[in-house]
Parts: C-alpha cells; sequence; structure tokens
C-alpha cells in the first residue's frame, strides 16, 4: 500500500507542477482523438442513419458487418494502416507513418464501426409511426431528417461516448503507427505502458487519473445534456 500511495502522491505533484512529458502526452492523445472522433461522426451518423431508416437489398449483410467490426482487434487495425502508410505501401509517399495523423487514422476506422452501428441501431428502435405522422403533418424532406435526428439524440450522443471511450484507451493503434514518439506521438495510454516498464510508476498514475477525469467529464456532459434535453 505504500508504494501506491507513494506513486499516488508524486503522480499529483507532477500534474500540480505541469510536468512538461505529462502535458505532452495529454496533448497528443486529446489531438489525435479529436480528429478521429470528427472524421468518424462525419462518416458514421450519416451511414448509420441511412442503415437503419432505409430499406435496401444488402441491408441486413451491412447491419452485420457493422455490428462484427465492433470486435476489430486494435492490433489489426495498426498492421492494416501500417501496410498502408508504410513505404511498401500504397500511401507510402505521403510520409504519414509514425505521425499523429496517421494514429488518426487508425482510431477512426476504430471509432467508425461504433458509430455506424449503435446510429443504425438507434434510428431503428425510433417508433416505426414517427414518419408517418411528420408525412402527414406535411414535413418535407429537411424537416423530416432534423425531426428524426433530434428523436434520436440521445442515442447519437450514446454512440458518440460509446466511441470516444475505445477510442481513448486505445494502445495498439498508437504503438505500431504511431512509433511512441517522446514529445511527438507518444499518447497517454503509451506513455502509461512505457513508463510503468520501466519502473516511473508515478507518471504512469498521473496520466491514468488524466484518462480518468476525462472519461469521467465525458459521461458527465452527456448526463448534463440528457436532463437538459
Amino acid at each position: 500500500m505504500d508504494y501506491l500511495l507513494e506513486g499516488l502522491i508524486k503522480a499529483l505533484s507532477l500534474l500540480l507542477k505541469r510536468d512538461p512529458e505529462t502535458l505532452a502526452a495529454i496533448q497528443v492523445t486529446l489531438k489525435v482523438t479529436t480528429y478521429s472522433m470528427a472524421a468518424s461522426l462525419l462518416l458514421g451518423v450519416p451511414l448509420g442513419f441511412g442503415l437503419g431508416f432505409f430499406d435496401f437489398p444488402g441491408r441486413k449483410f451491412l447491419r452485420t458487418l457493422a455490428n462484427t467490426l465492433l470486435s476489430l482487434p486494435t492490433v489489426l487495425i495498426g498492421l492494416l494502416v501500417y501496410a498502408l502508410l508504410s513505404q511498401q505501401g500504397p500511401l507510402g509517399n505521403l510520409g504519414l507513418l509514425f505521425t499523429p495523423l496517421a494514429i488518426a487514422i487508425g482510431q477512426t476506422i476504430l471509432a467508425l464501426p461504433i458509430v455506424v452501428a449503435l446510429t443504425a441501431a438507434t434510428i431503428e428502435s425510433l417508433d416505426q409511426k414517427l414518419r408517418l405522422t411528420l408525412l402527414s403533418l406535411g414535413a418535407n424532406r429537411r424537416q423530416l431528417l432534423l425531426s428524426i435526428l433530434w428523436e434520436a439524440r440521445y442515442g447519437l450522443l450514446m454512440a458518440a461516448v460509446t466511441a470516444y471511450g475505445r477510442v481513448l484507451t486505445e494502445v495498439g493503434i498508437s504503438l505500431m503507427v504511431g512509433g511512441n514518439i517522446k514529445w511527438y506521438t507518444r499518447t497517454i495510454t503509451t506513455t502509461i505502458a512505457l513508463e510503468t516498464a520501466k519502473g516511473n510508476f508515478a507518471l504512469g498514475v498521473a496520466l491514468g487519473l488524466v484518462l480518468l477525469l476525462l472519461a469521467f467529464g465525458v459521461n458527465f456532459s452527456l448526463m448534463y445534456l440528457r436532463r437538459k434535453w
């Protein structure tokens, strides 16, 4: 217990003193998660809406595929992105490997099936009479779309929060395509793994506390929006 308490005290000291290495890992994490969440929401919400709202050939297959990709291993995503961005890959000339953008691309692939599947499930769970009611009231296509999205707002928020939680705590992709470069691509989770292995328990605990605070902040925001709406 003394070992854990000492690590916690040192961790709080690092945070209060604004340790540069700690702040750098936090900054990189926030940057790549923001990029990946923006991309996954911009792509995933329209795809999930179409998958849950429209009936077309192959819809069941696509729903099954989206649900299957929810359990896609992060190391497999890292391997695929690495193969694409390496010098031998088709996108190697872009020079993206071992950059924050490479991590964001991998995390987007990780988060996209979550957003698509949960958005589709949310749209499917809405009252089937809603569309007919809106049309009978004279709603045009734009009003119909906005009304359905508003009714599904809490489910969409849950999809975003779930995807954010998966991206925030991801390790494999960041290590494989980011390279864990200090001050550049080293995220919170990769720093925790590295520093704990080196015996620097305090820095690992400090960044673990930051992860907890970020997760708490996201969930608190969700509860606030739910009550407000």
